[in-house]
């Protein structure tokens, strides 16, 4: 095997890869064109593909990062040991796997002939020290499996020992955050690996605006043969929704990361472009910060929960693209079990007389925090604006940029806000802890909720094999969460992007990501 390379040899191998992507950018001037009927019948190699994306992608520490505009970009970086497929379904990636009956010691093989965007071999050091790095530094996604061991134990062989059955393991080790990464971050300090990283994605990241866009080539050294497709991904920075669809429909992007629902059918029907539309792994919510004394009182929240018409909202919204949300977890989660749980119905009378039973009768004026920008959440906050106001509860609404958004809930400075939860792997455990766990990094989703009970069946769920048992568990976590309400579920959104009718294999996750190894362009695309 080859010996970890120094720094400098990096830079230079990182630097002629660009070079010989250029060239052959160049050279290819786009590839094959499509036949009359806009279709060719097999993966045409070579081009570039713009995708217009609404935020910048700042910071590549995998292991540090939880929001979605950073993490679709450090899933083209780096690759964990298992993936999932559009399906939700877990499949090895980098590393096949076994399991022992106890099911306490995974023992990973990695793929032979397996390497860097540099060149160099991905060794077993490579993963343990990855692995370990994300256990120490505990970000917003952590292992949270009980590790005792991460150790190097074959040629191309790591085993983690587990000190007790964790279900969720395999599902949690599928996140991006779980990425690996050359031992010793290759001979740099840790701001330097991750200004230019190196992984074994499909894509090497080129040029890098921290505020606005970035540019991709393909890994040379990329271990799915024949893959990526493309030459060049350019992620370009549009703020505005409008301008994202009139840019794509004039050709000037490739594909767009979001088209809003009341634009769905519009772009579906546009003889340039195609709508992709699939289930995701996300909840829209209202969430209440329950440290805000008005509610930290569960009979408010309960009275807000009546007076939201959820299936209103939905249909006024949605325009068909999204289910009504009966309970948090979103049905193509595993074990979700959520057809099970009953929640609180819109009904303006019993939330009248849930908030006669609290310390604030006569209603109070609170403030709704949203994120500028997104016309939905506008109107569901005007809607919900509307219906708390017939229960005697005065509501600002507050729209802040998108950014100055995030630092005000991570602060837990919001009384309530509109935003989503969304999970990174099939099984409930992620979810549900990013919601309901005190103790985590979010505290109950920047909610402070906390209840004995819940924590007692989170943990239980855990280490209960997959089955009936476990549903029974996640039910009851959900109807507690149904009753006591630190949020209100309204629906569970599809993943809405759209392309022009020159890509093919635009495949969309259910996270929300995009596999670009598998995209390819009938022509030679808009960089």
């Amino acid at each position: 095997m080859n010996t970890p390379s120094p720094a400098r040899r990096r830079r230079l191998a990182l630097a002629a890869s660009a070079l010989a992507a250029a060239l052959l950018l160049s050279a290819c001037a786009g590839g094959t064109a499509p036949d009359a009927g806009g279709e060719t019948s097999d993966p045409v190699s070579g081009g570039t593909l713009t995708f217009g994306r609404a935020a910048a992608a700042n910071d590549l520490d995998l292991n540090q990062q939880i929001t979605a505009n950073n993490a679709f970009a450090i899933d083209k970086i780096f690759e964990p040991l298992v993936s999932f497929d559009a399906d939700g379904k877990i499949i090895p990636w980098l590393a096949e796997y076994t399991v022992d009956d106890a099911g306490t010691s995974y023992v990973f093989t990695l793929r032979e002939g397996l390497q860097f965007s540099d060149g160099t071999d991905v060794t077993p050091a490579d993963v343990v020290f990855s692995l370990k790095r994300h256990q120490e530094v505990e970000g917003p996604l952590p292992l949270t499996a009980p590790i005792s061991d991460i150790a190097e134990t074959g040629e191309r062989e790591v085993t983690i020992t587990l000190t007790e059955a964790y279900t969720p393991f395999i599902s949690e080790l599928a996140s991006f955050s779980n990425g690996i990464f050359p031992a010793d971050f290759g001979g740099l300090n840790e701001q330097e690996f991750f200004q230019q990283p190196i992984g074994t994605g499909p894509f090497v990241v080129t040029e890098w605006d921290p505020n606005g866009d970035m540019t991709f080539v393909k890994n040379e050294h990329y271990w799915q043969e024949g893959k990526p497709y493309l030459d060049g991904l350019v992620y370009r920075v549009i703020a505005d929704d409008a301008q994202l669809r009139q840019q794509l429909a004039a050709g000037q992007i490739d594909a767009i990361d979001t088209v809003p629902a009341a634009n769905a059918a519009e772009v579906s029907a546009a003889a340039s472009t195609e709508l992709s539309q699939t289930p995701g792994w996300s909840t829209e919510q209202v969430f209440f910060n329950t440290q805000r004394e008005q509610f930290g009182d569960e009979h408010v929240r309960r009275a807000i929960a009546h007076a939201i018409d959820r299936e209103g909202i939905t249909a006024a919204t949605t325009f068909d693209t999204a289910e009504v949300a009966n309970a948090l977890l979103p049905p193509t989660i595993t074990d979700s079990a959520n057809d099970t749980v009953t929640p609180l119905e819109f009904d303006l009378d019993a939330a009248k007389a849930e908030l006669a039973k609290s310390a604030f009768p006569d209603g109070f004026e609170t403030t709704l925090l949203i994120a500028s920008g997104n016309a939905q959440r506008a109107q569901i906050a005007q809607i919900v604006q509307e219906s708390l106001g017939k229960i005697g509860i005065d509501v600002t609404i507050e729209q802040l940029d998108i950014a100055v958004f995030r630092e005000r809930f991570f602060a837990y400075d919001f009384d309530f806000m509109l935003n989503s939860g969304q999970s990174d792997a099939p099984d409930p455990n992620g979810f549900i802890t990013f919601q309901a766990d005190p103790a985590g990094f979010s505290k109950s989703y920047w909610t402070h909720y906390e209840d004995d009970r819940v924590t007692e069946l989170m943990h239980e769920g855990r280490t209960t094999p997959e089955g009936e048992e476990r549903t029974k568990i996640y039910a009851e976590i959900q109807q507690i969460l149904a009753d006591q309400v630190p949020y209100v579920p309204l629906f569970f959104p599809s993943n809405l992007k759209a392309t022009t009718s020159d890509v093919h294999g635009f495949t969309v996750l259910p996270n929300g990501s995009v596999l670009f190894q598998d995209t390819w362009l009938g022509s030679g695309g808009t960089a």
